[in-house]
């Protein structure tokens, strides 16, 4: 049906009839702006208004819908394509109708997805209850406006966008993940212990990796992604620190020769733990040594004992990655420990087994220092070579 046409009718009939467009409105129980529009074509009247309109215009609703007057020898050739019209115009109605309710059941199933990615915490199972529930509205919508008249196939190819989507839900979340440093949001299992440190060690299980999050809630929290799920909560690997800073491979890089390159001994020194309480160092370039004030009492933040464990692994990293260091000395309000390069050498066991063709060795460092740092006994008796003021 021509809407312009049948609008241009309406207008010159009302006007006719000597009605205003709120006039006809009220008549019919419509708005003037709705009958404004149906004027100026841009809307068609409601199937239901037809034949009203038709009775208050006084004129037939053949006419109304040819948009013209009919003459009575052409009434059945215009009612015929009248009706084809009508038809046509219901069914894409309809048509039309349908798809603003897939749209707005996609819009909605899209609107929780992100929701649930952006709201809610990545601890909470509800992210991943709502983003499965917005995943599921979405391939719904996309399900009704599938033009396929077996419903075989509409399930089948619905099937496929909902693994196509969910896989790329799974890419998301992962990148998250490794990217943002937080747990995933696709989970089906999450176990939580108080592991070796007394700290709270808590494991994330997705269906293609896990992840642990380790001294959870604390200054050192970080985490280790295990692609390869070798892995367990009683088996991983763990370590007081922050190794997303201060592990091996974060420090090689600072390895020298010699003591005298103050940037470069400030940024090792700043790498390891305890720095996060600020610190200033001086260097002792003729007897080889330096000299670390914290700016905290050694006992301050002592739980765990994480600063002894701190002092004994700072001084391994720093004697292993400086050559010709031969002491140093960590000063804190109120206590002084020592400790040199002979003392460690001969009582840290396999301190040697972490050099191979004179380089570091990452896996063997890991294994006898980082992983040492959980045994509290093996750290006391390390700390008994240092000597305290």
């Amino acid at each position: 049906m021509d809407s312009k046409k049948i609008g241009a009718f309406i207008a010159a009939n009302r006007k006719k009839k000597g009605l205003t467009q709120e006039q006809l409105g009220e008549k019919l129980g419509v708005s003037n702006k709705t009958v404004s529009r149906w004027e100026n074509g841009n809307y068609m009247p409601d199937l239901s208004l037809l034949e009203p309109l038709s009775k208050e215009l006084e004129i037939s609703l053949n006419e109304l819908l040819a948009g013209q007057e009919i003459e009575k020898e052409k009434v059945v050739e215009y009612s015929e394509q009248n009706l084809f019209r009508t038809i046509d115009y219901t069914d894409k109605k309809i048509k039309n109708e349908h798809r603003k309710i897939s749209a707005f059941i996609m819009g909605m199933g899209i609107l929780i997805c992100i929701c649930s990615f952006t709201i809610f915490p990545s601890e909470s199972s509800w992210g991943e209850v709502y983003s499965l529930a917005g995943l599921l509205l979405t391939v719904a919508g996309i399900f009704r406006e599938l033009r396929f008249s077996s419903k075989w196939k509409k399930g089948l190819v619905s099937a496929g966008i909902l693994i196509l989507l969910l896989s790329v839900f799974f890419v998301v979340d992962y990148i998250g993940v490794t990217q943002f440093k937080r747990p995933p949001i696709y989970k089906y299992k999450t176990t939580t212990v108080f592991h070796d440190t007394d700290n709270k060690l808590i494991e994330y299980r997705n269906l293609f990796y896990n992840v642990y999050r380790i001294n959870a809630d604390t200054p050192n929290e970080y985490y280790l992604i295990d692609s390869k799920k070798q892995y367990d909560i009683d088996t991983v690997p763990t370590s007081p620190f922050n190794l997303g800073i201060s592990a091996i491979e974060h420090l090689v890089p600072y390895r020298n020769k010699y003591i005298g390159d103050n940037s470069n001994m400030g940024q090792l020194i700043g790498a390891l733990p305890l720095s996060e309480y600020g610190f200033v160092f001086e260097i002792d370039s003729e007897n080889c040594g330096v000299t670390i004030d914290y700016h905290f009492t050694a006992w301050y933040d002592n739980e765990n004992l994480y600063t002894e464990r701190a002092l004994v692994y700072n001084s391994v990293s720093i004697f292993a990655l400086i050559e010709n260091l031969e002491s140093i000395t960590f000063n804190f309000s109120g206590s002084s420990y020592s400790v040199t390069r002979d003392a460690i050498e001969k009582n840290y066991p396999n301190y040697n087994d972490i050099f191979v063709d004179n380089s570091i060795d990452i896996g063997n460092f890991r294994q006898y220092v980082e992983q040492k740092m959980n045994d509290r006994l093996f750290v006391s008796n390390i700390l008994k070579v240092f000597k305290k003021e």
